[in-house]
């Protein structure tokens, strides 16, 4: 737990931290364990991340693992977006990281996405899932209004964590009453239990706080990798975000019969397009685990139909996917 100027925050650190840095910022009501562990658990991606980086999970405030409950004496004194932003900033001054890769999920992708408009020199490349980059609709807004009255006042009940679970998972998962929810949606729900409500609240208003920062996507200087479920309810979110970011150095990948946590629901279809993209840095996978081909292609310039499903045998939909990690 690191001492910050907008208050604590939690940083579970993996691996040599002589390697290149790897940040991760979880969605709302969840951690590291429960927002990447799918991903993780992958040993093709256990030996092109790991292998590579030294990982630093950030959570938001009061999100680990048996975190008391946060109270402010005021609401003025809560954290905003740009306090967690500028929390990232502590976090790699301390272990002394200089530029550094980020994978962000919704909300986290967003914190992650203001943290590269605002400190441009300190992000190597943005890999986001389901990621926001727009104030909140009226719609979203009043959602989470709701959600978070409820959390005042009742606690993780059983309705927030329905809104909650919609929110992570595709409709097929979570199932109905003739079919029962996957073991992930089971999973979820009882890490749910843990999560101490007032803290999921103070960084749900948060969120429902944040600003438009579409304009300043352009002028990032990282290349950017995107993933989205095609029934994550930011579907259009991450649309419009690729169509803000420089096609020159920008991915969008739609992952079909999916919800927002592609990182829990089928993180299998990120393996691939991750190897690519970290191939333009010069990051492979550890060659003894390797189970896919190598590209003949320079890993300086991947073609869009590298990434398309016929190449990949996965079930991924690109939309207007382009890619060109030139410099």
């Amino acid at each position: 737990m690191l001492k910050t100027g907008s208050g604590p925050v939690s940083v579970a650190v993996y691996g040599d931290q002589d390697k290149p840095a790897l940040v991760t910022y979880p969605d709302l009501a969840l951690n590291y364990a429960s927002c990447f562990q799918g991903l993780f658990m992958c040993p093709e991606a256990l030996s092109l991340l790991v292998h590579n980086f030294c990982i630093y999970h950030i959570s938001p405030p009061g999100h680990e693992w048996g975190a008391a409950a946060i109270s402010y004496e005021y609401e003025s004194s809560e954290p905003s977006v740009d306090d967690l932003a500028d929390q990232i900033v502590e976090v790699l001054d301390y272990f002394g990281l200089g530029e550094v890769m980020c994978m962000g999920v919704t909300a986290g992708a967003y914190v992650l996405t203001l943290f590269a408009t605002k400190y441009k020199q300190r992000v190597l490349g943005l890999i986001l899932i389901s990621p926001l980059c727009r104030a909140p609709s009226w719609t979203e807004w009043l959602y989470n209004k709701v959600m978070s009255n409820l959390l005042y006042f009742y606690g993780m009940c059983s309705v927030v964590k329905e809104m909650l679970l919609k929110r992570y998972f595709s409709k097929e998962l979570r199932g109905n009453s003739l079919v029962p929810e996957s073991d992930i949606v089971q999973a979820c729900r009882k890490w749910l239990d843990d999560r101490e409500s007032i803290n999921v609240m103070h960084f749900l208003e948060a969120i429902n706080r944040r600003t438009d920062i579409s304009e300043g996507l352009k002028k990032l200087r990282c290349r950017s990798l995107i993933f989205v479920g095609e029934d994550s309810s930011f579907h259009s979110e991450a649309v419009h975000m690729a169509t803000k970011l420089d096609r020159r150095f920008s991915a969008l990948v739609e992952v079909q019969a999916c919800g927002s946590l592609v990182t829990e629901e089928q993180p299998h279809a990120m393996l691939i397009p991750l190897e690519y993209f970290l191939m333009g840095y010069g990051f492979y996978r550890q060659s003894h685990m390797s189970v896919s081909p190598r590209s003949p292609l320079s890993p300086s310039c991947i073609s869009p139909e590298l990434l398309s499903p016929e190449s990949m045998g996965l079930k991924l939909k690109p939309i207007k996917t382009r890619i060109s990690l030139e410099v």
